[in-house]
């Protein structure tokens, strides 16, 4: 089966997954709106049963106003009568006054008394147990929610960590699958017909979607057979015979490509990295030690590139991070002897995976190209395949001048596969496409993220369906 074949069915299955999950989400937005009605008639009831019994209550409010008015009238009379008694009683009570003097002294100090043992003690104010007793479960509750905002982003991080693979290439193809559709949304805009001009519109457009000149060409020469014989006239369908000759040519070029690692399956496996500074060789290096470790494998990292400045120190912070061993010497020393003293070291301690970081001065190439052949001449002396793969990383983000590195290295060292960093960060990701037309070299890894986990085995089925999903219908 081709690549345009897994991609189509690709295409099949992910249209069928989100035609399922538009209808789950219909289904369920008429569910809530038929709770919605149910509740809002089961509100209209309640109001109406509240309005009658409103409308009960002021009647009986009403009878019993009457009656408090009739009790009202009764009770102004009474108190009427008990003034003219009160009355009375202050007459009596005034002749009553003139009785013995000392009675009266003795009644005024016995009240006095009274009142002095009557006086209000001051209340005991106690304090308030519940407010304290509420802000410590305040403080409580904000250290467990603190708690639960912890573990909800532990969770969401370990859920980006086990994306899948699909989910990884379209995110870090995005970019260059939009400016890909722009582009050629861009061309079928003035699209009247597929003439002459048309197809040098097309291959101008190819060229700067870094496809690469040969493969641009190729496919325009392929394109002008291949419309005619389908009988393409509207734009869509063009578009369509595009992205198919593009898919095809791409899978014709890496037929009989292997883009696994070729790795020793008993004894000491030997990596060698090239590439210029600035690339992300190193880093590159220290999450693919990360990733074999985590596989179980012992591995070893060789600080072979003792030219530029820092490299030794960068490379030894990914040694301590990943929980692994290295090499080193001081900056200047012979990138050679440590290679010889890494691989002494590998063998003796048996260690499955030897990483090698060299100098990328291809501005000095004699330098560069004697320098690499005496590193390999350590190797082979001691092991005679050595090194099992030399993998050369290239920034995408460079495009063509990628391409370009990649011819130049070709002349210097035997090139067995490619690392392809920065791929999310690019628009310039069709470049993929002319690494494998015009150089023949498979991509091994690519970067598709900053974390250790989004350098990734490169899958050219899930690359072109990211690259080219949005272009077909």
């Amino acid at each position: 089966m081709g690549l345009f074949d897994i991609f189509k069915r690709k295409k099949k299955k992910n249209k069928a997954e989100e035609q399922a999950q538009s209808n789950s989400d219909g289904e369920k937005n008429r569910n809530e709106s038929d709770d919605e009605l149910n509740s809002a008639s089961q509100s209209n009831d309640f109001n109406g049963d509240v309005n009658s019994s409103e409308i009960k209550d002021n009647k009986t409010d009403s009878s019993e106003d009457n009656v408090i008015n009739e009790q009202s009238e009764k009770s102004e009379i009474e108190n009427h009568h008990e003034e003219v008694d009160s009355n009375a009683e202050k007459v009596a009570e005034y002749a009553d006054s003139n009785l013995d003097d000392t009675k009266t002294k003795e009644s005024k100090i016995d009240n006095n008394d009274e009142k002095a043992n009557n006086l209000e003690q001051p209340e005991q104010v106690e304090p308030n147990v519940s407010e304290e007793n509420q802000e410590s479960e305040s403080t409580n509750d904000d250290f467990e929610n603190a708690n639960d905002v912890s573990l909800e982003d532990e969770e969401n991080n370990i859920e980006s960590d086990n994306e899948n693979e699909e989910e990884k290439y379209d995110k870090g193809l995005k970019k260059t699958r939009s400016s890909f559709m722009d582009k050629l949304n861009r061309l079928f805009a003035n699209f009247r017909s597929v003439d002459e001009d048309f197809f040098e519109d097309l291959e101008d457009t190819l060229i700067e979607s870094d496809v690469g000149f040969d493969m641009a060409v190729k496919l325009t020469d392929e394109l002008r057979d291949e419309v005619k014989l389908q009988n393409a006239k509207d734009s869509e369908a063009v578009k369509n015979v595009i992205v198919k000759k593009m898919i095809d040519i791409y899978d014709e070029a890496g037929n009989g490509e292997n883009n696994n690692i070729n790795l020793v399956n008993d004894g000491l496996s030997v990596i060698m990295f090239v590439g210029v500074n600035g690339v992300g060789k190193t880093t590159t290096i220290g999450k693919m030690a990360k990733l074999y470790k985590n596989q179980g494998k012992k591995v070893l990292l060789a600080a072979a590139d003792t030219f530029r400045a820092g490299a030794i120190q960068q490379l030894n912070v990914w040694a301590q991070r990943d929980g692994v061993d290295i090499v080193k010497k001081e900056e200047g020393s012979d990138p050679a002897a440590v290679v010889y003293e890494a691989v002494q070291k590998a063998q003796k301690d048996n260690y499955d995976v030897l990483f090698v970081d060299t100098a990328g001065r291809l501005q000095n190439k004699v330098n560069l190209m004697n320098e690499l052949a005496k590193m390999k001449k350590v190797l082979t002396r001691e092991i005679p395949e050595a090194p099992h793969e030399v993998l050369l990383t290239l920034d995408a983000t460079t495009g063509q001048n990628a391409l370009n590195q990649a011819k130049l290295f070709k002349e210097v060292t035997n090139v067995t596969g490619i690392v392809l960093t920065k791929l999310d960060g690019t628009a310039k990701g069709g470049i993929i496409l002319a690494i494998r037309n015009e150089l023949h070299l498979p991509v091994k890894y690519v970067g598709l993220g900053e974390k250790v986990t989004d350098l990734s085995k490169f899958n050219p089925s899930e690359y072109v369906y990211g690259l080219f999903k949005d272009l077909v219908n």
